[in-house]
């Protein structure tokens, strides 16, 4: 070989590497031993191990026991073709909860027995999912919420007017029956001004805002009232650009989820909740009906320490009238669901014991340059 070739080579699998390296999905290559050959640095950040390390395991190891990603390994070798698996479940101590991925494996002509095997992180994606089904539930909610305004209200105020006549006619022991069809009257209603929310298709009027001081003030309300027996903290990343958003939506928004969280934490031991933001890049959503894609770098997480979301409940938990609240009515969550995706975010909740995490994912803001161009709140 010549050292023309030889140089060339070299260039080659240096490029080849950078590729590799610069996918966002983790990528292995397997050889006939069942050992690890190669690892991008996605897939080293998802085994949460070096290369070097990795290419001293066997992917046996790596993975749960029994994993059908080894009986894929077997068919590609057989076949001498590539397979797709979809939803296969990696979750194990090793790797962490929710390690759903979709896997590409494929052969490697050039070795023989040795496979390539592509990995998509499913949590995400489904999370997403669950988001626009939430949204479209909202949807369901306005029109119901419409119609019972209309056909529910104007009953009822005539029920208490005539509860209130029969409390001036009716014996003393007989006015608590009454007071009682008062009570439950104004509280149906309450019930229906609360849905009345979900009808209400204006657009959103917002402005660029410092998160911080959004959530200083939901702190300072906290503390002064439901949450004045609980320690809250915060982690904040103070070069944060501004969130194009609704204050006062905002400030309904972290309320609602940190009154949540301070009633899990009743009766709990060391009781905290804790504020977090940050800039996450790499989150991106299409627009229906357009090549448009949204990026929602700002994240802001309320973290509790309670007992945790049951599981079953979790994928429901922004439906309407869901609720793991004796007097709970369920609408809570689920206005916090319309009101992040009418600023064009998504808000996802993590659970498990002594950790729940809800957390909002939104766009910064932009501004016009003078050219008409579209500039972050970077100027970049």
């Amino acid at each position: 070989m010549t050292k023309s070739s030889a140089s060339d080579g070299s260039q080659n699998q240096a490029l080849a590497l950078a590729v590799l390296n610069a996918v966002q999905n983790p990528v292995i290559l397997v050889d006939a031993a069942g050992k690890v050959a190669f690892a991008n640095w996605e897939a080293e950040a998802f085994f949460g191990a070096s290369a070097a390390h990795l290419a001293k395991a066997k992917i046996s190891s790596l993975i749960p026991f029994g994993s059908p990603l080894l009986a894929l390994i077997d068919q590609v070798r057989e076949r001498k073709g590539p397979v797709n698996e979809y939803r296969v479940d990696l979750s194990s101590p090793r790797l962490g909860q929710e390690k759903l991925v979709d896997l590409y494996v494929a052969p490697v002509s050039a070795e023989p027995d040795s496979v390539v095997i592509v990995l998509q992180e499913r949590s995400m994606a489904d999370k997403i999912d669950r988001q626009l089904v939430h949204r479209a539930a909202a949807r369901s909610v306005t029109g119901l919420a419409s119609m019972l305004a209309h056909e529910i209200k104007n009953p009822l105020s005539g029920i208490r007017g005539a509860a209130q006549l029969l409390e001036t006619s009716v014996p003393d022991d007989d006015r608590a029956l009454t007071r009682l069809i008062c009570d439950e009257t104004d509280r149906i209603v309450s019930l229906v001004d609360r849905m009345e929310v979900f009808s209400d298709e204006r657009p959103v009027d917002r402005v660029p805002l410092n998160i911080h001081s959004v959530l200083d003030h939901v702190k300072a309300v906290a503390k002064a009232g439901f949450a004045r027996e609980i320690k809250i903290s915060e982690m904040y990343d103070p070069s944060l650009p501004p969130v194009y958003a609704n204050r006062d939506q905002l400030v309904q928004v972290f309320l609602n989820l940190i009154k949540n969280a301070a009633e899990a934490l009743h009766g709990q031991p060391d009781p905290e909740i804790m504020l977090t933001t940050a800039y996450r890049p790499g989150i991106r959503l299409s627009v229906a009906g357009t090549r448009e894609k949204i990026s929602l770098p700002l994240e802001f997480c309320v973290v509790d320490n309670g007992p945790g979301v049951p599981a079953d409940l979790v994928p429901h938990l922004f439906d309407p009238f869901i609720t793991t609240k004796t007097n709970g009515s369920g609408l809570g969550l689920a206005l916090v669901a319309k009101i992040i995706g009418a600023h064009g975010g998504i808000i996802e909740c993590d659970s498990q014991a002594r950790k729940t995490t809800f957390r909002v994912l939104m766009p910064m803001h932009k501004e016009e340059a003078a050219d008409g161009r579209t500039l972050n709140s970077t100027g970049s």
